[in-house]
This record gives C-alpha cells, sequence and structure tokens, in this order.
C-alpha cells in the first residue's frame, strides 16, 4: 500500500477519531497528538493488518483509545492563575475539571448525519462529567454510546471481556447523565446568544444577569472556580470583567453556541472563549476556556 492509498482510506475517519480522542482527554492538543500517533503506528503496522469484514474503523479506534489510556495514566498535577477576584472572595465553588479544553469540529469533520450525532457526545457538561471516570468506564461509555460499537466489539478493541465491558457501561452510565445539547442551528438559541453579546458589548451587568437561570453557573477554566446563582455571578462581573470593555464574536464549540471575547487593553486581544448552554430560554451555564486557542474556532487572534 503507497502513503497515498493509506491516506484515502483514514481520511474519513480522522474528524471522528479526533472527536473521540478530545472526549476522552478533555483537550484538542492532545486528541491532535494522539490522532498524529494513532495514524503513524497504524501506517507502519499496515502489512500486519487484518480486515475481519468491518474495515480499519475498529482497529484504528482500538489504537488510539489505548493510547488515550496510557496518557490518562501519565498525567500530573495542572497549576492554575488567578486573575480575578478569587472563590474566597467571591463565594464560588471548586469545578474539579480545571484542565478541560473546549473541542471544535474541524475541517475534516464528518457529514451533517454524524455531525448531529457528535454534537450530542461533545456537549461541555458531559464531556466534563466523564472526564471524571476511571479510563475502563470513560473508553467504554464513549465507544458504546457515542461511536456505537457492540459489547463483544468494545470488550475486543480494549481486550478484555463482554461481562468486564457491560459492568463498566453499568457503573459509567449511573455516574454520567446523558447529554441534551441545544441545537445551535436554532434561531432562537443564537436569538439568545445575540442578546447575551450585546449585554457584554454595552458593559449592562442588569442586562446580562436578566438572561441567566436562577441557578446557573459560571467558571472560567484553567481557574478552578465556578460560581453559582445570579447573585453569585452578578458580584463576581462587577468585581471583575466588567471593569473591561468587551467585543464578543460568534463561533460554535462542543456542538453549542460560543463567542471569542476581546477585551480592551490598547487594542481588543483575545479575554477567552465562552460556551453557553441553554435552556427554555435561558442561560443555564457559561464557561470562558480563558486559553482557549481562537484558531481552531476560525476566530482572528485580534481585532
Amino acid at each position: 500500500m503507497t502513503p497515498e492509498d493509506f491516506s484515502q482510506l483514514v481520511a474519513p475517519l480522522r474528524g471522528e477519531l479526533h472527536a473521540h480522542c478530545y472526549r476522552m482527554l478533555g483537550s484538542v492538543h492532545d486528541a491532535d497528538d494522539v490522532v498524529q500517533e494513532t495514524l503513524v503506528r497504524a501506517w507502519k503496522a499496515i502489512e500486519r493488518f487484518e480486515d475481519r469484514g468491518s474495515g480499519v474503523r475498529p482497529w484504528l479506534y482500538r489504537i488510539a483509545t489505548n493510547r488515550c489510556l496510557t496518557v490518562l495514566g501519565g498525567r500530573g498535577v495542572s497549576e492554575f492563575v488567578e486573575p480575578y477576584p478569587g472563590p474566597e472572595e467571591l463565594g464560588a465553588e471548586s469545578l474539579g475539571a480545571e484542565s478541560l479544553g473546549p473541542g471544535a469540529l474541524g475541517a475534516e469533520a464528518p457529514g451533517p448525519e454524524a455531525l448531529v450525532v457528535g454534537r450530542e457526545h461533545l456537549e461541555l457538561a458531559f464531556v466534563t462529567a466523564i472526564q471524571g471516570l476511571p479510563g475502563l468506564q470513560r473508553a467504554v461509555l464513549l465507544l458504546r454510546e457515542a461511536q456505537g460499537f457492540s459489547a463483544a466489539e468494545v470488550a475486543e478493541l480494549l481486550s478484555t471481556s463482554v461481562p468486564a465491558v457491560n459492568s463498566a457501561l453499568q457503573r459509567a452510565r449511573r455516574s454520567v447523565p446523558l447529554p441534551v445539547a441545544a441545537d445551535p442551528v436554532d434561531p432562537g438559541v443564537w436569538e439568545l446568544a445575540r442578546r447575551y453579546a450585546a449585554a457584554w458589548e454595552s458593559g449592562d451587568v442588569d442586562a446580562i444577569v436578566a438572561l441567566f437561570a436562577d441557578d446557573a453557573r459560571y467558571s472560567m477554566p484553567p481557574e478552578p472556580a465556578v460560581f453559582s446563582g445570579v447573585d453569585a455571578i452578578r458580584g463576581f462581573l462587577v468585581e471583575g470583567p466588567l471593569e473591561y470593555r468587551w467585543r464578543f464574536r460568534a463561533t460554535v464549540a462542543n456542538g453549542q453556541p460560543a463567542f471569542g471575547t476581546y477585551l480592551w487593553e490598547d487594542g481588543w486581544r483575545p479575554g477567552g472563549l465562552d460556551v453557553l448552554t441553554m435552556r427554555g430560554g435561558q442561560v443555564t451555564e457559561v464557561v470562558s476556556f480563558l486559553t482557549a486557542d481562537f484558531e481552531i474556532f476560525g476566530l482572528p487572534a485580534g481585532l
């Protein structure tokens, strides 16, 4: 097989492999590295590959998933910075998933039908929740629920037994709620998002807070703090970000409406990527990723 033949063989699977690795690791850049390593390993071993009728997809998932498990086993402890008032001052809770990064379906994303499935399992609440699962449970849940492999196929991919797969899946389902993402194509969703951005650009804290549900949450990875409830969110905004002027640019992250935010400091510079969760015509959560890579979301480095 030539390199060109191999590239054509794996090209349709790169997008879904990347989404799988992102869900496993919670980091776009770690997912990039694992997908690249997966394809290099597959190329080196392609002559030994045995097609059992299902093509290369299960084989690539086997390589990628096991590499993700290795990465998870070697991770250290994250360190954080606090440019705004800390949780002790404003009554914030600990988020507990500070190393999570936002995800984007890139240029090699799958087609429309697969994109819908991808959105269901890319929502931040789901990706955050599964980061608390042990590696095996995380892998089994994603391979079964998001990728549609059977229990027998997952057992073979992970070199374990069907009873072990079913047991891990049951434990994972008890810990992680199945995702129900808002459709970012819905014009009502984007109208709410537009009002949110307009309120920020005008510096109107009352207009911002009015869009939040009473039990809404606001967090800023990699900081560990999360502000729960409109009073805590209002206090944080007044004491911190609303001391600056802001401009917002729309995008989509994790299958949800999102904004690249820019604050004025002798020019408009990136302030973070705000990913919005909305339910029932209200904003229920905002996760503002302070160190997001704007380029992968089609956003400029400055305005």
